[in-house]
């Protein structure tokens, strides 16, 4: 099967174009580079920086344009929607992206995120490999298609390549495939980490085949290199700003300890893959792969302006097996901090920190290990079972009323969940009746602040607030739920098919929505900029200076700091 270098959703616009498209302007980055760390909530960089050293987040932080206050506007604070957002500079009700996975209706079952049937992963050599993959902190089994072809909005790096004609090479990198399909967009290439395989993949949306310098990397056995080998502090035990306390909830899976040192285990173990990913070792990889791919494929050498999306997972699998006040966390980020450092330095080597726009920024914040906060006094912190959302008394209530049982109920994802129409107008009984009292029930439960009805969010008639708004705007019509979920501040289900977590991300409360936007390089002057601003604001930006066409269901602004006023 042949793959076209650009793909259809551009076909049309490419076409428009002529043969030879206008140079970029020569104030124009030869690079634009994004950085995205997954989980890194705002206060973080803050709160571990004088353990950093002076060319890593310190470079960023104090010489570029930094945003200490930039929130989320959508209330599903997952990877996928984080990712999308960035690149689409838009809400999931405008791009699609509803959560890591959604309940689809024609397909009757449980779609993942980037799943693509049309499509299968590519092997090194001919054919495809049809393997499965297990996500450690999702546990949800996912399809080997994998496209953007969800992603219902175009992306910044989509419409720099409708700018340059297709001339731009666009390229992506993450150990999640869905924080590297997001930023690649429909039009550029994308490569990730596979647990299963050891190695750095896509698939054959974007390639007939892999480019030989991708197969020689994958070669030299990389992961290899941590067999038997361990993840230790790397500073001295007192310059740490946490205390490890009793308090800490922690993770023991499959003999990857609760406490220092984590061995990682011989690279023949049946989880060795997977433990570099809930380390530092994962930027590592990560961040050695993208240095490659920066050289072979000599980004930031031509005459219009390259982009290369980096985003590093380590951080957000740490938070979520030891939480954000633990050894585990910040070490972690004292180790990106020196992988950033590094990798910052081959990009100005290859290509100048001069001549490349630079934007850092996140995909979601995260919140505390319930017991940190309530060992502080919080007390009222907890982890919510999930199997109280559907109540004996919810069950009676359908009955009684409908004439229904609890098959009206089809499931609950986060934060969705949905009924079973089919159930539900055989009965003859009025869809929005069900939900109001499945709403009205739901909301009984200690632990679960709102249920908000799909009804009452596409009518408009819910109370004009932050977290409603926020609601609504993760409203999608053909992939949202019948009623939204939101838990009370603090309150989550940590139990993820069997695998208990310290922490976890997804609610529309501030600790999940804020995170740092930092803009440096290409003569940025350095200013630090407290007034609220959102993620979304990012790609229209990144249009703005480049002076091309906004991703197609942008909502956020041009920050006029990056554009020095203008």
């Amino acid at each position: 099967m042949k793959i076209a270098t650009v793909p259809r959703l551009l076909c049309l616009s490419l076409s428009l174009l002529s043969a030879h498209a206008v140079a970029a302007p020569q104030s124009s980055p030869k690079l634009v580079l994004q950085i995205t760390v997954d989980g890194l909530r705002g206060d973080l960089l803050e709160r571990y920086k004088h353990n950093f050293g002076d060319k890593g987040f310190r470079y960023l932080m104090d010489e570029g344009v930094y945003y200490t206050n930039a929130h989320y506007q959508h209330g599903n604070t997952e990877t996928i929607v984080g990712h999308v957002s960035l690149a689409t500079g838009a809400p999931p009700s405008v791009h699609g992206m509803v959560g890591n996975v959604w309940y689809d209706r024609q397909k009757e079952r449980l779609v993942y995120n980037v799943e693509d049937g049309d499509y299968a992963m590519l092997t090194q050599g001919a054919g495809v490999n049809q393997s499965t993959e297990i996500d450690p902190t999702q546990k949800t089994a996912k399809l080997d298609g994998r496209s953007p072809v969800p992603i219902l909005s175009t992306t910044f790096s989509d419409e720099l390549a409708v700018a340059s004609n297709g001339e731009s090479k666009i390229y992506s990198v993450s150990v999640k495939d869905r924080g590297a399909i997001s930023l690649a967009g429909h039009s550029g290439k994308a490569f990730w980490f596979s647990k299963a395989q050891s190695e750095f993949v896509t698939s054959n949306y974007y390639y007939d085949e892999y480019p030989a310098w991708v197969t020689e990397w994958n070669a030299q056995g990389y992961p290899a290199r941590y067999s038997k080998q361990k993840w230790d502090l790397s500073l001295e035990r007192e310059k740490y700003t946490l205390k490890e306390g009793p308090q800490e909830q922690k993770v023991d899976l499959a003999g990857f300890k609760r406490t220092f040192p984590h061995p990682y285990g011989p690279s023949s173990f049946q989880y060795f893959s997977t433990m570099l990913t809930l380390s530092p070792a994962g930027d590592e990889l990560t961040a050695d792969f993208a240095s490659a791919l920066l050289e072979q494929e000599m980004l930031g050498q031509g005459n219009f302006t390259d982009y290369l999306a980096v985003s590093f997972s380590s951080n957000d699998y740490v938070i979520h097996m030891y939480g954000p006040s633990s050894l585990e966390t910040e070490d972690n980020l004292i180790r990106l901090d020196q992988t950033l450092a590094n990798f910052l330095g081959n990009v100005e080597k290859q290509v100048g920190l001069d001549n490349t726009l630079i934007v850092l920024s996140a995909d979601h914040g995260v919140p505390e290990a319930a017991p940190t906060v309530n060992a502080l006094g919080y007390n009222t912190a907890k982890y919510f079972n999930k199997d109280t959302i559907i109540s004996e008394q919810l069950v009676s209530r359908l009955n009684k009323e409908f004439g229904l049982g609890e098959d009206a109920i089809r499931l609950y994802s986060q934060p969705y969940i949905y009924l079973n129409h089919e159930v539900i107008k055989d009965k003859g009984v009025s869809l929005e009746a069900v939900q109001r009292a499945v709403a009205e029930e739901v909301e009984k439960v200690k632990g679960i602040e709102h249920a908000v009805t799909s009804t009452d969010i596409m009518r408009n008639t819910l109370p004009d607030n932050r977290v409603m708004r926020l609601v609504t705007n993760n409203h999608h019509p053909q992939r949202s739920g019948d009623i939204y979920l939101v838990f009370t501040p603090r309150t989550y289900i940590n139990d993820m098919d069997g695998l208990t977590i310290a922490s976890t991300h997804g609610s529309p409360w501030r600790y999940d929505t804020h995170v740092p936007v930092i803009f440096a390089g290409n003569g940025i002057e350095a200013n630090k900029v407290t007034r609220e601003i959102t993620p979304y604001d990012i790609a229209p930006t990144l249009s703005n200076t480049l002076g091309i066409t906004l991703p197609s269901g942008a909502t956020g602004e041009v920050l006029k700091e990056v554009n020095n006023g203008n």
